[in-house]
């Protein structure tokens, strides 16, 4: 059975009922409180469109400065937003200024921060992986003001007012896991042990509440929530925030799954949020990667959890084109940094997750494929799969010509020169590698109409020093020239 929603979805509680609202025509209660604020009329109340909450959302223009309108019978979230906006504004943050409000009404008008949100760049300016240096430098500058509202203004905020509870503490955490376990794996169709998941969560929310949680936690922190106005970020619906770990919002940063940043630039901007962070407040970097892993996971997991009730249930095929990004995500958390504590069920889950096929078809979502490729010596077994999918190639080289037997060769290997032009000359491998070059090529076609991120594709022989190493660096040569795909190389055993 399904469970409700959770407070942060639903906007429940005592404080959400209406109260006098005018239902029926939200854009006159603007158009009032607008002329009230102003003193004129508006010329035109066009409505924007919404953002998977229950807000309606208007521009408001006229003889005055244009204007952001929202009503939202959900009282308590526009108290958090209205609060925290005002005490971010005192702080000297670039969020936007509150014009008017009629709580009562679950009206309010702010500063217009344009139409354009630092997603947009990023989506406007990209060319394949790379991203353009002027979308850099506004990631960059996000990144260093984080700290900001997360310490320095966050040690003032007026956690009274938070929405729908005053910290990201236990009772939070199990809300977003039981989010993504309902409305992604549930209604994904996802089998599961429902008994070891709820085991494998206690234990991972426990992990997670080990770190210092004394800042203030935005809580959305991502690139559809950060406005580009004149080349600086300006920064909205943070009304979600409560006190928590600083991790958890430079993770919903970087890890923002549609925006696909490539891995060295979250590197380099978590660098740069850190310097920060370690200027305006005292924080370990030891302390803070020590669980930063960990909040990238339960972060992810929040969104998959949104992915699954919109996308799934609700069928907006928005949300669904985030979902091929999150397996990516999640499939190089696991091969990169493992799971933060042992949590069997869960892992199982995730490998389960990245190797759905379906998972990687949603949208238009178009992920850049990477061919492993490994030598290594049958003395010390075949190479794990360490991705979760088990997809790839095995081949061995052991039936070829071995140079190894040839004092000459016997302590070269095979990336020198000698060993290499000797295994070329020799037909049996020329047979060997055009064949495995074939059913490679075949792979790599298929991968990439799946949406598939990794293919392995390892060579093994006796020693791993000759002609497996041969063969992987002929393989890799055919890949990157021929097929033009990205590859890594690694000889395990050389």
């Amino acid at each position: 059975m399904t469970p409700p929603l959770p407070p942060r979805q639903r906007g429940a509680g005592p404080d959400s009922r209406p109260r006098g609202r005018d239902h029926r025509r939200p854009a006159a209660v603007l158009a009032r409180l607008y002329e009230a604020r102003f003193g004129t009329k508006p010329r035109s109340i066009a409505g924007l469109a919404g953002d998977g909450s229950a807000r309606k959302i208007y521009r408001l223009s006229g003889d005055a400065p244009s204007t952001i309108g929202v009503v939202n019978d959900d009282l308590a979230e526009n108290r958090a937003f209205l609060s925290f906006s005002k005490h971010f504004r005192r702080a000297g943050l670039p969020v936007p200024e509150i014009y008017a409000e009629d709580q009562a009404k679950g009206a309010y008008l702010e500063e217009d921060l344009g139409d354009r949100t630092l997603f947009d760049l990023l989506t406007a300016k990209r060319r394949g992986s790379s991203i353009a240096p002027e979308v850099l430098q506004v990631y960059r500058k996000a990144a260093a003001l984080l700290p900001r509202f997360q310490i320095t203004a966050g040690r003032g905020v007026d956690l009274r007012v938070c929405w729908p509870r005053a910290e990201f503490d236990r009772q939070s955490i199990l809300w977003d896991l039981n989010y993504f376990k309902y409305y992604f794996l549930r209604l994904g169709g996802f089998v599961f042990d429902e008994q070891r998941l709820e085991e494998d969560f206690a234990l991972f929310a426990a992990h997670l509440l080990e770190a210092d949680r004394r800042y203030f936690l935005y809580r959305d922190f991502q690139s559809r929530n950060i406005m580009v106005r004149s080349g600086e970020p300006w920064f909205i619906d943070y009304q979600g925030g409560r006190r928590g770990a600083l991790q958890y919002d430079v993770a919903s940063l970087l890890y923002d799954a549609k925006a696909d940043l490539p891995e060295p630039t979250r590197k380099e901007l978590l660098e740069a949020y850190l310097r920060q962070a370690r200027k305006v407040g005292r924080v370990s970097r030891d302390q803070f990667m020590r669980h930063y892993p960990g909040y990238v996971y339960v972060r992810i997991f929040q969104a998959l959890g949104t992915y699954g009730l919109r996308g799934f249930f609700e069928r907006k095929p928005h949300f669904l084109q985030s979902i091929p990004y999150a397996m990516r995500n999640i499939e190089f958390l696991l091969r990169e940094r493992g799971f933060p504590v042992e949590a069997p069920e869960l892992v199982r889950v995730l490998k389960m997750l990245v190797a759905t096929p379906r998972l990687r078809l949603f949208g238009n979502a178009s992920l850049e494929l990477t061919v492993r490729v490994q030598s290594f010596s049958y003395k010390r077994s075949i190479p794990a799969d360490d991705r979760g999918h088990g997809g790839g190639f095995v081949f061995d080289c052991r039936a070829l010509p071995n140079p190894g037997r040839l004092a000459r060769y016997a302590e070269l290997t095979g990336r020198d020169r000698p060993v290499a032009a000797y295994l070329s000359h020799q037909a049996p491998v020329r047979r060997f590698l055009r064949r495995a070059e074939e059913l490679v090529a075949d792979s790599v076609k298929n991968y990439r109409a799946r949406n598939f991120t990794d293919l392995s594709v390892a060579f093994g022989c006796t020693g791993g020093r000759h002609r497996s190493v041969f063969c992987a660096e002929a393989m890799a040569s055919f890949l990157r020239g021929k097929l033009r795909v990205p590859v890594q190389v690694e000889h395990r055993d050389l």
